[in-house]
């Protein structure tokens, strides 16, 4: 093998190693907290020895850091494919509406990623706030500011009538999550009936109060012309 083959080998080596320790310490971690896990427990894991572990890592506390950003970085990916399909026109709102809500809770809220932050967060974030600082920066809020331009793109073609987008993004996520809230908070994963009947009654409620009224009709209450049915 060439010196330069050699070298790419040993590359490719370490890039394993190093996976294999993010995936082995995300797996401890979410099972044994911060406090409670240990280098020895996360090499045994990994397969790797704990030398290994401090030669990448250093310390525990920046070896956890690392596994946040990790699965913040799958967990943004995953987030921006989903936001990538949002409508993009009132032609059926409603339903195009709830077809992306199912998607965002399916694939970002109630998936492996999204549970584990939530998981980590709950039992970490209270002792250990800086370690999650990175998230706080760039998780959540990435939703909300790229949601909030997605519904003022809605609002600007008149199927929408929003004064402060950043209040109506945080609120279309709250309502997405209500009916869901109960069950991700014990660890479990919603049906696709589940998840449909939920973003289907936070559609219908965020379009009762931003949906562009028709004008009325003698005799008749005023209609949303985004929400159907």
């Amino acid at each position: 093998m060439t010196p330069a083959g050699m070298a790419g080998h040993r590359q490719r080596g370490q890039c394993a190693k190093r996976l294999s320790i993010l995936d082995a310490a995300a797996d401890v971690f979410c099972r044994q907290g911060f406090a409670g896990a240990s280098i020895d427990e996360i090499a045994a894991v990994a397969c790797v020895s704990r030398q290994t572990i401090y030669n990448h890592y250093r310390e525990k506390e920046t070896l956890f850091v690392a596994v946040v950003e990790d699965v913040m970085n799958r967990a943004n990916a995953m987030l921006f494919s989903v936001l990538s399909s949002f409508p993009e026109n009132a032609d059926n709102l409603e339903d195009d509406l709830t077809a992306f809500a199912v998607r965002l809770n399916k694939n970002c809220i109630c998936n492996h990623d999204g549970k584990f932050l939530r998981k980590l967060v709950q039992t970490e974030g209270e002792r250990y706030p800086h370690l999650f600082e990175s998230w706080r920066q760039q998780g959540p809020g990435k939703l909300t500011t790229a949601l909030s331009a997605l519904l003022a793109r809605l609002a600007h073609g008149r199927a929408l009538v929003i004064d402060d987008f950043d209040v109506a993004a945080r609120q279309f996520v709250a309502l997405g999550n209500a009916d869901l809230q109960m069950m991700t908070l014990f660890g479990e994963t919603p049906s696709d009936a589940e998840l449909e009947k939920a973003a289907r009654n936070a559609v219908r409620t965020f379009l009762k109060a931003y949906g562009r009224p028709e004008p009325e009709k003698a005799g008749h209450q005023p209609q949303f012309s985004a929400v159907s049915g």
